[in-house]
């Protein structure tokens, strides 16, 4: 199996020791690795496959503990660079009463929002399965335009590209900025990632029915479409797959949507589906593509932190006997 490449923000997610309370009132925190393209590396190498983080930390000891996470699980540091003009990124989390996240960002600016265009090689993407980004970095500092540059060598060397927005508005002064640089970024992605709670401020529809033809330009030939416990749809321009949700105790969804991606994409590459292949798919595959994604999910949610919850193939094949 080829190598799943990510680029942007690895950091440091401090999970709160309690649950049902506003960030405010927590009164204290876990640190977990977290970034949603490392929880995306983390993903793919917990299942056996092969990846490597594009990112950049600070000389700090945070930095040091994402390194260490990295070498522990699997995931290949050699793209990773390390600077001592910022701090490594750290988010804090809070699960409230309404089962909703609530996030406190500190990179103004983090190591990871420093890393420029000429930082990224092209010989990196040789014999790349897929490269795979998020719209947390895609704001006005050097790691966007270090994105455009892998994007740039990854369609240059026939790797899939993947994009899940991963919507953080807090981290935006002006939303309509964000907004606009998701939209510029979908089309050069073959595979789009998009949650119902983001649907409308992304497209301005209401359904993903109305939302796909907007969807399909570019390079876009796969729109996975997700909706938490209700399932997941799967879309190219000839077939559609869907899979139903899996009902479980929810302990922390972070990093849910990352594992969901991180394991659809392992799907692809174990199947042997490419940039060229793509529009291929049958609704069938996608239908079992989705349905290992959900239950990979619905396993990691039952556990704390977002790597650290993730299954291995084996947990997954012993949960479907």
């Amino acid at each position: 199996m080829k190598k799943l490449l990510a680029i942007g923000e690895a950091l440091i997610d401090f999970i709160p020791e309690e649950t049902g309370k506003e960030l405010k009132n927590v009164k204290g925190f876990q640190p977990e690795v977290g970034g949603a393209p490392a929880n995306v590396c983390g993903a793919f190498v917990k299942l056996g496959g092969e990846a490597s983080m594009i990112t950049q930390l600070g000389d700090d000891p945070f930095g040091d503990k994402i390194v260490d996470e990295f070498v522990s699980c699997g995931i290949g540091c050699q793209y990773v660079k390390r600077t001592r003009e910022a701090n490594t990124s750290l988010a804090f989390v809070a699960l409230k009463g309404d089962g909703n996240r609530e996030f406190s960002f500190y990179r103004k600016p983090g190591a990871d929002m420093l890393l420029k265009a000429e930082d990224v090689k092209e010989e990196w993407f040789e014999d790349v399965f897929a490269l795979h980004f998020c719209s947390v970095s895609l704001g006005d500092f050097p790691m966007k335009e270090a994105h455009r540059k892998a994007v740039e060598y990854g369609i240059k060397k026939g790797a899939l590209i993947s994009f899940d927005p991963n919507l953080r508005l807090q981290l935006w002064e002006d939303t309509g900025k964000l907004r606009e640089a998701v939209l510029e970024f979908m089309p050069l992605a073959h595979v789009l990632k998009i949650s119902d709670e983001e649907l409308t401020f992304i497209t301005g529809c209401d359904t993903i029915e109305k939302a796909l033809p907007g969807l399909f330009k570019g390079n876009t030939r796969m729109v996975i479409y997700t909706k938490g416990s209700d399932g997941a749809e799967c879309y190219t321009a000839h077939d559609k797959g869907t899979a139903a949700g899996k009902k479980v105790k929810a302990v922390d969804t972070t990093g849910a949507g990352d594992g969901f991606i991180g394991s659809f994409l392992h799907c692809l590459a174990e199947d042997g589906v490419t940039a060229e292949n793509l529009e291929t798919v049958t609704g069938e595959k996608m239908n079992g593509y989705l349905a290992f994604a959900n239950a990979f999910c619905g396993i990691s949610v039952t556990k704390h932190g977002a790597i650290a919850s993730y299954p291995t193939m084996e947990e997954m094949e012993r949960e479907r006997q």
